[in-house]
Parts: C-alpha cells; structure tokens; sequence
C-alpha cells in the first residue's frame, strides 16, 4: 500500500478500499473541517490512463455544485500519489438501509429517489452521465435527505465508452455499449427504486447473457410494486429510451406526480421522518477529532481547498441473442482479470479494474464498497466499482467511501467492450496501455460471515479470501437447501463465479432466492486456485422451521 497521504490533512480512520484504491476520513487541519480523502492505489498511479480518469473524475465533481452531490474540495497530484479530497457526509448507503431494514414504504423509497434524482439531475444538466446510479451510490443522511456519489465512471452523454455499469441497473441499451444517455440513468434510478419497493432487483439470471436477456426482453414487473407507482415504474423501465423520461429533471416532475396522487401531498415530509428514523437505527456518531499538529510538504492542487419481480417466460429475439452474445464477451473478458495479449485486450481488461469497487465501513462517498482494510477488494458478487469517499456508514459492509453496505450489494461494476478509460467533462478519452497478467496466487484463507436469511426465501452471506498475492483467481458461492442438519442437502440453482484480482484480499457480499423447501440452508464458498483451507461452508435453520 502507497504510505503517501494528502498534506495538510490528518487521517482518522480508513473507510474503505480495493484495487482501484482506497478512502480514508480525514480532517483538514487548518480549519478542522472533516473530508473524505480518496487515493488512487499505487498500482494504478503508474497507467497515464487511470491517472487521467482520476483526474478527469475530480474536475466533474468540481464543475457539479449541487447540494444533491457530494462536493469536490480538492485534487492533489504529486510525485508519490494522486488523492481527491471531498465532503464527507454523514449517512448511511441505501444499500445499507435495504439490506438491513428490507422494502421501504412507498413514501420512503419515492424521498429516497427524488434526492438522489435531483443530483442526478444537476449531472444532467452539465451533460453528464453517471452511468453507475445504484444502491451503493446513494447515502441517506440523518435528516432523510438522499446525495449521489461515486462518477468514477462517468462520461459526457453521447460519449462511446463501452459496456459499462452494474450488471443488475443497466439499461438495455447499455449493454450493447451504445452512446452514453440521460435515459440509461433515468432506468437504473427505476430499478433502483423498484429494489426499494420490494426488497429485490426488478430483474435476475444465473449469468451476465441471461441477465442481459431479461433487461433487453424481459417485461417490465409493475405487478409487483403499489399500485400508485406503477405507470412510474413502467416508464422508467421502459425497454425504449424513447419511452422513458428524457433525464432526470423530467423524472423528478414525473415523481412528483405520482407521489401526490397517490399518497398525498405530505408524502415527501412523511418519508423524510421515515427514513431518518431507519438511519437513526443505524448510524454510529464517529465525527473526526481536529489534530494538533500540521503538516508541510508541496503539492499540486486542481481545485478549490476545503471550506466551511416476478420473472416471466418469453422466446429471445434475435436483437436480444446479440446482447446476450455481448454480454458473454463481458464475462469472458472479466474471468481474464488484467490478461496479456493485444493492447485492445488489456485495455478492456484495465477498465474493468478501473470501476472496480471497495466496501463502505464507516461510509463515504464517490466509490467504495462495505469493509476492507488496504489492500482489499470488497463488493457484492458482480463485477467490482471503486471505493465511495463522501459519507459515513457505521453500519455498512463491503463498500466503502460513499456508501455500500456489506451484506446485499448488487454486485461488481461491469467496464467491458472499451479501450479507453472514461473520458473527462469534455469527453476526451485517454488509451490505456496493455499489461501482462499477474500469476495466480496462494489463496491462504476462505471465511464466511453474517449469513443470514432476509426473507420467506432470501438470504444473505458475506465471503472473504485472503491471498499471497495479487494475481487473478475466482471465487465459486454456492447455495444448498435440506431438512437433515450439518449436511447441505440439494443444490439449490447453479453456483455463481466472480473473477478477482489486483489485491489481497476480497470481500464480497452476496444474496439468494431459495426454491427449495428445506429447513436448512447452506452456502460453500471455494476459489480456484484452491485455497489452504479448502473453503468454507455455514449452515443457518430457516424461520420457517425454527424448533421450539
């Protein structure tokens, strides 16, 4: 791990971190004022390209002034590391609140929605496109008020950049790696608040090309979420961007609407009282004391410096046979990790790594996952986005500066199908070179943790491997549903692989929909190369069958 820090800051307390970096919780000496400090990890400082995405993510965050977004301080770029300091916001991630308070009331999930849909909003209007709106990437505060984090992959709209985003919330026009639109913001904001509604993502599949089929072909679940919403639902899912609302500001008006004709006109009051109670449950006090001391070193400042459903059967088209194709290629291309080969493939490979995510512990803002410590990769069993750097979670697990919680995250950020890293606010993209892949390491440990059912048939588990080195493996979870205890009974659904590399260790949280019946549930998480331990297993007796 880089030892560099941002002088002029004293740090507190890591809140997360992965192989793009990691997020720490700072305070600026001077005046005190805690930050957030975000630094590009050492491997990558050394790729011009990654470099130029760091950067290019700090001067949209200092172009953006919206009390809806976490707010730039400053960027700092020297010799030794690369580090954006931001506000730090005291919250919890959304995907906290979901996974460990479940379905939120309608009133809850539309506040939810509209704060973070105004900073959405403010993007828009400065022809941006976040491209990653997911439950990571909202922080709920004390007062029930929602901030959008984590542009770490953001680009200017209509900008090629690939495939990219979080498997679960992309449009399907995202997956074919079309010019980046409002709209493809607008529909992951949809399945978003969907998830908030009824605990669960609108759509799911055993691999990223049936996954793709549901978004691109699958109807739209408004059966399954209030009445009130669900013409709301519906255009927002809408599998056209023609049918969805143009950007976000256009949503906004379209929520407004619909939230007063169906619960009143006190229904952002009575969800703000809402979710600052659900946060209330959650968040731990943990503000940063001012030091004493200070620091002198010279540096490079950019910026400004601190200041006071239901799933149903259908026949794939053949538009959709060529998405899910696609999304294939995006999953070939992540079980390579960093592979050698042509410049064309490395650079694919590099921006996967550059939207890979850390885990928010105490919380942040713009990327991290739920818990990590340096060296460590965290996120929800997809593909991986960086560490959030603008909040703090307590609470939360594997996400970490900006907001993610440990146990439900949606998975890794997919970055497939470009050669460049997401370009700046005037859309200039920056080649990245080709790298040859690192060995395979020794995986030392595998452990299970806060297995636990959520639901009639839902569970959660996190799973964390630790390694020798920083080379790619894969981590296999599988579920298994039985009557007899201490055995696992029945496989229950295909197992689920998720490539890593770039750090030490991996923490990652992931869910199931159970469809056997057994009494007793068990996960059994394994990694190739096989680890010293062999894996891990644990073992939970459903409510369902609780013995008295």
């Amino acid at each position: 791990m880089n030892a560099w820090a941002v002088p002029g800051y004293c740090e507190s307390l890591e809140l997360g971190s992965g192989a793009s970096g990691r997020v720490v919780c700072a305070v600026h000496e001077e005046t005190g004022v805690p930050v957030a400090v975000k630094y590009l990890s050492e491997s990558l400082r050394t790729r011009p390209g990654f470099v130029h995405g760091f950067r290019a993510e700090a001067q949209l965050l200092g172009g953006l002034q919206s009390p809806y977004v976490t707010c730039l301080y400053e960027y700092v770029e020297a010799t030794e590391g690369a580090a954006i300091v931001m506000e730090l916001v005291d919250g919890v991630s959304l995907r906290t609140l979901l996974t460990r308070r479940g379905p939120m009331a309608p009133e809850a999930a539309l506040t939810v929605l509209k704060g973070s849909l105004l900073g959405l909003a403010d993007a828009h209007g400065v022809g941006v496109v976040h491209r990653d709106y997911k439950p990571e990437n909202v922080l709920v505060t004390p007062e029930g008020v929602s901030k959008l984090v984590d542009f770490g992959i953001a680009v200017d709209a209509g900008v090629r950049a690939g495939i990219a985003g979080t498997p679960a919330y992309m449009a399907p026009e995202q997956w074919t790696g079309a010019p980046a639109s409002f709209a493809g913001d607008v529909y992951a904001a949809t399945a978003t608040f969907f998830e908030c509604l009824t605990g669960r993502k609108p759509y799911t599949g055993d691999s990223l090309a049936e996954l793709a089929l549901r978004h691109v072909e699958g109807p739209v679940p408004v059966e399954d979420v209030p009445e009130a919403v669900r013409s709301l639902v519906g255009r927002g899912l809408a599998k056209s961007v023609a049918d969805r609302p143009t950007d976000a500001r256009a949503f906004v008006t379209d929520l407004e609407q619909s939230a007063a004709a169906g619960y009143g006109d006190d229904w952002e009051e009575r969800g703000r009282g809402l979710l600052a109670a659900l946060v209330a449950l959650l968040l731990r006090p943990s503000v940063p004391q001012a030091p004493s001391g200070a620091t002198d070193t010279a540096r490079t400042v950019l910026s400004r410096a601190p200041r006071t459903g239901r799933l149903h059967e259908w026949r794939p088209s053949w538009p959709g046979i060529v998405v899910s194709g696609a999304a294939l290629l995006a999953a070939v291309l992540l079980s390579q990790g960093i592979g050698g080969g042509s410049a064309a493939d490395a650079g694919q490979a590099a921006q996967v790594l550059a939207t890979s995510s850390a885990a928010p512990v105490s919380g942040a803002s713009p990327h991290p996952p739920d818990t990590a410590t340096p060296s460590t990769a965290t996120d929800s069993a997809t593909p991986d986005t960086f560490p959030s750097a603008s909040g703090t979670d307590a609470s939360a697990s594997p996400t970490a500066p900006g907001s993610t919680t440990p146990a439900d995250s949606p998975g890794p950020t997919v970055s497939t199908g470009a050669t460049t890293t997401p370009s700046t606010p005037s859309g200039s993209p920056t080649t990245t070179a080709g790298t040859s892949a690192p060995a395979a390491p020794g995986v030392k440990d595998v452990t299970l943790s806060e297995f636990r059912q959520t639901g009639p048939a839902t569970a959660t588990a996190t799973v964390t491997v630790t390694t020798d080195g920083t080379g790619p493996l894969t981590i296999t979870v599988g579920w298994f549903s039985g009557d007899t205890g201490g055995q696992p009974g029945a496989q229950d659904g295909e197992p689920t692989s998720y490539p890593r590399s770039g750090a030490t260790q991996y923490t990652l949280t992931v869910d199931h929909a159970f469809q056997g019946s057994g009494c007793y549930w068990t996960v059994q998480a394994t990694t190739a190369p096989t680890a010293a331990d062999g894996g891990a297993s644990q073992q939970l007796l459903t409510r369902r069958c609780e013995l008295r």
